[in-house]
């Protein structure tokens, strides 16, 4: 079973990309950094140096609509932030 969901390409993740050689990655909740650092190392055939987690709870959010009050929730996830040895990057639009 794959820990890694999907990478995370926004603004923020690419000026860290640039400067400090660090990617993001969306990852199963009940992963740990062993897991994530060997998945990421199989994946791209990179080295890893560090892997940071933060765990995001779901947050409540609400509406108002033409059918009244909608209450929901969003999704609960773990991003883990990657370092990768000096002059190694990962390139994800490499297969589009």
């Amino acid at each position: 079973m794959s820990v890694i969901i999907r990478p995370i390409v926004s603004e923020k993740m690419t000026a860290q990309t640039e400067k400090l050689n660090r990617y993001g990655f969306i990852c199963v909740k009940s992963a740990d950094k062993l897991q994530i650092r060997k998945e990421i190392e199989e994946l791209y055939g990179v080295n890893v140096v560090s892997v940071n987690t933060i765990r995001y709870a779901g947050k409540k959010k609400s509406r108002y609509t033409k059918a009244g009050f909608v209450q929901g929730r969003t999704n609960a996830y773990k991003k883990a932030i990657v370092s990768l040895k000096e002059g190694q990057v990962i390139d994800f639009y490499s297969n589009i």
